[in-house]
Protein backbone atom coordinates (compact mmCIF):
# COMPACT_ATOMS: atom_id res chain seq x y z
CA UNK A 1 0.00 0.00 0.00
CA UNK A 2 1.18 3.51 -1.00
CA UNK A 3 2.19 5.62 2.34
CA UNK A 4 1.68 9.39 1.33
CA UNK A 5 2.32 12.33 3.76
CA UNK A 6 0.02 15.89 3.86
CA UNK A 7 1.49 18.79 4.09
CA UNK A 8 -0.19 20.70 6.98
CA UNK A 9 1.89 23.96 6.88
CA UNK A 10 4.57 25.48 4.75
CA UNK A 11 6.66 27.96 7.25
CA UNK A 12 9.71 30.49 6.04
CA UNK A 13 11.86 32.61 8.56
CA UNK A 14 14.25 35.41 7.39
CA UNK A 15 16.88 34.29 9.94
CA UNK A 16 18.77 31.11 11.78
CA UNK A 17 17.53 30.86 15.20
CA UNK A 18 14.08 32.09 14.71
CA UNK A 19 10.69 30.25 14.01
CA UNK A 20 9.34 30.43 11.24
CA UNK A 21 5.94 31.53 9.99
CA UNK A 22 3.53 29.64 7.85
CA UNK A 23 3.39 30.90 4.36
CA UNK A 24 0.71 30.09 1.60
CA UNK A 25 2.94 27.92 -0.28
CA UNK A 26 6.59 27.23 -0.74
CA UNK A 27 8.81 26.99 -3.77
CA UNK A 28 11.14 24.43 -3.89
CA UNK A 29 14.21 25.14 -5.97
CA UNK A 30 18.11 23.63 -5.74
CA UNK A 31 18.69 25.37 -2.84
CA UNK A 32 16.14 24.81 -0.83
CA UNK A 33 13.36 26.70 0.20
CA UNK A 34 13.25 30.39 -2.04
CA UNK A 35 13.71 33.18 0.74
CA UNK A 36 14.25 31.07 3.98
CA UNK A 37 16.92 31.20 5.79
CA UNK A 38 18.07 28.03 5.85
CA UNK A 39 18.29 27.57 1.82
CA UNK A 40 21.67 26.88 -0.09
CA UNK A 41 23.85 24.47 -1.97
CA UNK A 42 24.02 22.25 0.65
CA UNK A 43 22.96 18.74 2.02
CA UNK A 44 20.28 20.37 4.85
CA UNK A 45 18.20 22.49 2.29
CA UNK A 46 14.68 22.01 3.63
CA UNK A 47 13.91 20.82 6.93
CA UNK A 48 10.49 18.47 7.64
CA UNK A 49 8.02 17.77 10.87
CA UNK A 50 5.75 15.55 11.63
CA UNK A 51 2.39 16.50 13.20
CA UNK A 52 2.86 13.49 15.32
CA UNK A 53 6.10 14.74 16.74
CA UNK A 54 4.82 18.00 17.52
CA UNK A 55 2.15 16.45 19.51
CA UNK A 56 3.73 14.77 21.43
CA UNK A 57 6.54 17.50 22.55
CA UNK A 58 3.05 19.61 22.79
CA UNK A 59 1.86 17.36 25.43
CA UNK A 60 5.11 17.19 27.62
CA UNK A 61 5.28 21.09 27.47
CA UNK A 62 1.85 21.45 28.22
CA UNK A 63 1.17 24.42 25.53
CA UNK A 64 0.07 24.28 22.35
CA UNK A 65 2.66 24.38 19.59
CA UNK A 66 2.28 26.43 16.37
CA UNK A 67 3.61 25.27 12.82
CA UNK A 68 6.86 26.08 12.64
CA UNK A 69 7.70 26.96 16.04
CA UNK A 70 10.78 24.31 15.70
CA UNK A 71 11.85 26.01 12.60
CA UNK A 72 10.37 23.36 10.47
CA UNK A 73 9.83 24.21 6.64
CA UNK A 74 7.37 21.88 6.19
CA UNK A 75 5.03 20.46 8.55
CA UNK A 76 3.44 16.98 7.66
CA UNK A 77 1.04 14.49 8.89
CA UNK A 78 0.19 10.46 8.14
CA UNK A 79 4.12 9.48 8.81
CA UNK A 80 6.38 9.64 11.60
CA UNK A 81 9.36 11.24 9.96
CA UNK A 82 12.14 10.11 12.04
CA UNK A 83 11.68 6.40 10.72
CA UNK A 84 12.49 7.40 7.61
CA UNK A 85 16.10 6.76 5.82
CA UNK A 86 18.44 9.31 4.30
CA UNK A 87 18.27 8.62 0.31
CA UNK A 88 14.57 8.18 0.81
CA UNK A 89 12.10 10.42 -1.11
CA UNK A 90 8.75 12.01 -1.46
CA UNK A 91 7.45 12.64 -4.52
CA UNK A 92 4.00 13.74 -6.42
CA UNK A 93 3.88 14.77 -10.07
CA UNK A 94 5.54 18.61 -9.62
CA UNK A 95 7.68 17.73 -6.38
CA UNK A 96 10.41 15.47 -5.58
CA UNK A 97 12.72 15.67 -2.22
CA UNK A 98 15.76 13.45 -1.17
CA UNK A 99 15.88 12.56 2.47
CA UNK A 100 19.87 13.40 3.79
CA UNK A 101 19.55 13.17 7.49
CA UNK A 102 17.82 12.14 10.27
CA UNK A 103 17.78 14.69 12.87
CA UNK A 104 20.53 16.74 14.00
CA UNK A 105 22.88 18.94 16.58
CA UNK A 106 21.01 20.35 19.19
CA UNK A 107 22.06 23.81 19.16
CA UNK A 108 20.81 24.92 22.70
CA UNK A 109 20.60 28.62 23.34
CA UNK A 110 20.26 29.24 19.59
CA UNK A 111 16.89 27.97 19.07
CA UNK A 112 14.12 30.25 20.19
CA UNK A 113 11.63 27.37 21.40
CA UNK A 114 14.76 26.24 23.13
CA UNK A 115 15.50 29.42 25.24
CA UNK A 116 11.87 29.65 25.78
CA UNK A 117 11.07 25.57 26.79
CA UNK A 118 14.46 24.48 27.58
CA UNK A 119 13.90 21.49 25.30
CA UNK A 120 13.34 20.60 20.96
CA UNK A 121 12.04 17.73 19.13
CA UNK A 122 13.95 18.94 16.07
CA UNK A 123 17.25 17.34 17.15
CA UNK A 124 15.65 13.55 17.34
CA UNK A 125 12.61 13.89 14.98
CA UNK A 126 13.27 16.38 12.44
CA UNK A 127 14.86 15.84 9.12
CA UNK A 128 16.17 17.43 6.11
CA UNK A 129 15.85 17.07 2.45
CA UNK A 130 17.20 18.36 -0.78
CA UNK A 131 15.50 19.33 -3.78
CA UNK A 132 15.24 16.73 -6.41
CA UNK A 133 12.44 18.45 -8.90
CA UNK A 134 11.27 21.82 -7.47
CA UNK A 135 8.22 23.45 -7.79
CA UNK A 136 5.42 25.38 -5.61
CA UNK A 137 4.33 23.13 -2.57
CA UNK A 138 1.03 24.04 -0.49
CA UNK A 139 -1.10 23.38 2.36
CA UNK A 140 -3.32 20.32 1.57
CA UNK A 141 -0.65 19.00 -0.95
CA UNK A 142 0.13 15.49 -0.67
CA UNK A 143 3.53 13.66 -1.07
CA UNK A 144 4.23 9.86 -1.77
CA UNK A 145 6.92 8.24 0.29
CA UNK A 146 9.53 5.82 -1.31
CA UNK A 147 12.22 4.26 0.45
CA UNK A 148 15.35 3.81 -1.36
CA UNK A 149 16.14 0.03 -2.13
CA UNK A 150 19.40 -1.14 -1.86
CA UNK A 151 19.83 -2.69 -5.10
CA UNK A 152 22.57 -4.95 -5.39
CA UNK A 153 23.93 -7.47 -8.05
CA UNK A 154 25.92 -10.70 -7.64
CA UNK A 155 28.62 -12.13 -10.17
CA UNK A 156 29.72 -15.67 -9.45
CA UNK A 157 32.83 -16.28 -11.39
CA UNK A 158 33.05 -20.52 -11.79
CA UNK A 159 33.76 -22.80 -15.15
CA UNK A 160 32.53 -25.16 -13.75
CA UNK A 161 29.49 -24.39 -12.09
CA UNK A 162 28.69 -22.91 -15.48
CA UNK A 163 29.16 -25.96 -17.13
CA UNK A 164 26.10 -27.70 -14.42
CA UNK A 165 28.43 -29.55 -12.86
CA UNK A 166 28.02 -28.45 -9.28
CA UNK A 167 25.64 -25.99 -7.66
CA UNK A 168 26.74 -22.58 -6.90
CA UNK A 169 26.51 -21.97 -3.11
CA UNK A 170 28.46 -18.79 -2.96
CA UNK A 171 26.24 -16.78 -4.64
CA UNK A 172 23.04 -17.61 -2.59
CA UNK A 173 24.94 -17.30 0.70
CA UNK A 174 26.07 -13.67 -0.59
CA UNK A 175 21.98 -12.64 -1.12
CA UNK A 176 21.22 -14.65 2.08
CA UNK A 177 23.76 -13.10 4.05
CA UNK A 178 22.60 -9.08 2.75
CA UNK A 179 18.95 -9.73 3.50
CA UNK A 180 19.67 -10.55 6.55
CA UNK A 181 21.11 -7.19 7.28
CA UNK A 182 19.39 -5.61 5.72
CA UNK A 183 16.33 -6.48 7.05
CA UNK A 184 17.73 -5.91 10.45
CA UNK A 185 18.56 -2.81 9.24
CA UNK A 186 14.42 -2.41 8.46
CA UNK A 187 15.94 -1.56 4.81
CA UNK A 188 14.13 -2.38 1.29
CA UNK A 189 16.53 -5.06 -0.50
CA UNK A 190 16.95 -6.56 -3.83
CA UNK A 191 19.35 -9.26 -5.31
CA UNK A 192 19.90 -10.32 -8.28
CA UNK A 193 22.13 -13.12 -9.46
CA UNK A 194 24.53 -13.66 -12.61
CA UNK A 195 26.71 -16.81 -12.83
CA UNK A 196 29.34 -17.10 -15.51
CA UNK A 197 32.73 -18.92 -16.23
CA UNK A 198 35.99 -17.49 -15.29
CA UNK A 199 35.51 -15.23 -18.02
CA UNK A 200 37.06 -11.60 -18.45
CA UNK A 201 34.82 -9.96 -20.88
CA UNK A 202 31.74 -11.65 -19.89
CA UNK A 203 32.75 -10.14 -16.29
CA UNK A 204 33.49 -6.49 -17.58
CA UNK A 205 30.24 -6.49 -20.00
CA UNK A 206 27.69 -7.62 -16.44
CA UNK A 207 29.73 -4.71 -14.29
CA UNK A 208 29.23 -2.16 -16.97
CA UNK A 209 25.89 -3.24 -17.46
CA UNK A 210 24.89 -3.48 -13.65
CA UNK A 211 26.51 0.39 -13.41
CA UNK A 212 24.40 1.88 -16.05
CA UNK A 213 21.62 0.44 -14.57
CA UNK A 214 22.12 2.08 -11.29
CA UNK A 215 22.45 -0.82 -9.09
CA UNK A 216 24.08 0.41 -4.92
CA UNK A 217 26.37 -2.80 -4.68
CA UNK A 218 28.38 -5.16 -6.75
CA UNK A 219 29.67 -8.89 -5.65
CA UNK A 220 31.62 -10.80 -7.12
CA UNK A 221 32.41 -14.23 -5.86
CA UNK A 222 35.97 -16.18 -7.31
CA UNK A 223 38.36 -15.96 -9.22
CA UNK A 224 40.69 -14.32 -6.13
CA UNK A 225 43.30 -16.54 -5.71
CA UNK A 226 46.35 -17.35 -7.92
CA UNK A 227 45.32 -20.29 -9.86
CA UNK A 228 45.86 -19.96 -13.81
CA UNK A 229 41.85 -18.99 -14.09
CA UNK A 230 41.80 -16.58 -11.95
CA UNK A 231 41.20 -13.57 -13.45
CA UNK A 232 38.58 -11.55 -11.23
CA UNK A 233 41.17 -8.67 -9.22
CA UNK A 234 43.06 -7.96 -12.59
CA UNK A 235 39.77 -7.55 -14.48
CA UNK A 236 37.98 -5.27 -12.27
CA UNK A 237 40.65 -2.91 -10.85
CA UNK A 238 41.08 -1.02 -14.46
CA UNK A 239 37.33 -0.24 -13.79
CA UNK A 240 37.53 1.34 -10.72
CA UNK A 241 37.41 4.81 -10.04
CA UNK A 242 38.19 4.71 -6.64
CA UNK A 243 39.60 1.99 -4.61
CA UNK A 244 38.49 1.13 -1.27
CA UNK A 245 42.27 -0.67 0.16
CA UNK A 246 41.61 -0.61 3.22
CA UNK A 247 38.47 -3.07 3.57
CA UNK A 248 40.28 -5.68 2.28
CA UNK A 249 43.91 -5.27 3.69
CA UNK A 250 41.65 -5.65 7.09
CA UNK A 251 40.19 -8.92 6.26
CA UNK A 252 43.19 -10.26 4.80
CA UNK A 253 45.18 -9.92 7.77
CA UNK A 254 41.75 -10.38 10.41
CA UNK A 255 41.86 -14.37 9.17
CA UNK A 256 44.97 -14.52 7.65
CA UNK A 257 46.90 -14.36 10.97
CA UNK A 258 46.05 -17.92 12.00
CA UNK A 259 44.46 -18.94 8.66
CA UNK A 260 47.71 -18.18 6.34
CA UNK A 261 45.96 -19.22 2.88
CA UNK A 262 43.54 -16.13 3.61
CA UNK A 263 46.68 -14.50 2.74
CA UNK A 264 46.49 -15.54 -0.58
CA UNK A 265 43.39 -14.20 -1.50
CA UNK A 266 43.54 -10.99 -3.99
CA UNK A 267 40.44 -9.70 -3.52
CA UNK A 268 40.01 -5.83 -4.20
CA UNK A 269 36.89 -3.41 -3.69
CA UNK A 270 36.07 0.12 -5.08
CA UNK A 271 33.98 2.40 -6.94
CA UNK A 272 32.50 2.52 -10.47
CA UNK A 273 30.29 6.09 -10.18
CA UNK A 274 27.89 5.45 -7.69
CA UNK A 275 28.42 1.46 -7.68
CA UNK A 276 30.49 0.03 -4.98
CA UNK A 277 32.40 -3.25 -6.15
CA UNK A 278 34.10 -5.54 -4.02
CA UNK A 279 35.56 -9.21 -5.26
CA UNK A 280 35.29 -12.28 -2.94
CA UNK A 281 36.72 -15.44 -2.80
CA UNK A 282 34.74 -18.39 -4.17
CA UNK A 283 34.18 -20.31 -0.46
CA UNK A 284 30.88 -20.19 1.54
CA UNK A 285 33.04 -19.46 4.27
CA UNK A 286 34.98 -16.86 3.00
CA UNK A 287 31.92 -15.18 2.07
CA UNK A 288 30.81 -15.09 5.35
CA UNK A 289 33.83 -13.91 6.84
CA UNK A 290 34.11 -10.94 3.93
CA UNK A 291 30.55 -10.09 4.33
CA UNK A 292 30.72 -9.86 8.39
CA UNK A 293 33.50 -6.52 7.67
CA UNK A 294 32.09 -5.43 4.73
CA UNK A 295 28.14 -5.27 5.09
CA UNK A 296 28.65 -2.44 8.14
CA UNK A 297 30.14 -0.24 6.06
CA UNK A 298 27.92 -0.07 3.12
CA UNK A 299 25.54 2.30 4.62
CA UNK A 300 27.72 4.58 4.94
CA UNK A 301 29.43 4.05 1.76
CA UNK A 302 26.14 4.71 -0.32
CA UNK A 303 25.85 7.97 1.35
CA UNK A 304 29.36 9.03 0.83
CA UNK A 305 28.75 8.24 -2.86
CA UNK A 306 25.73 10.40 -2.63
CA UNK A 307 26.95 13.15 -0.98
CA UNK A 308 25.98 12.23 2.01
CA UNK A 309 27.41 10.88 5.00
CA UNK A 310 31.04 13.14 5.67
Amino acid sequence: MTTKIKILSTNISKEKGTIKQPKGSITLSNIGVEGDAHSGSWHRQISLLAKESIEGFAHKAGRVIQYGEFAENITTGGLLLHHCHPLDRFKNENIELEVTQIGKECHGGDCAIFREVGNCVMPKEGIFARTIKGGVLEPGDELEYIPKTVRIHIITLSDRASRGEYTDRSGPHIRHLSKKFFDEKGRPFETEITLIPDDAEKLIHIIKKQVRKGVDVIFTTGGTGIGPNDITPETVRPMLEKEITGIMEMIRVKYGVNKPNALLSRGISGTIGKTLVYTLPGSVKAVTEYLEVILPTIGHSILMLHGLGH
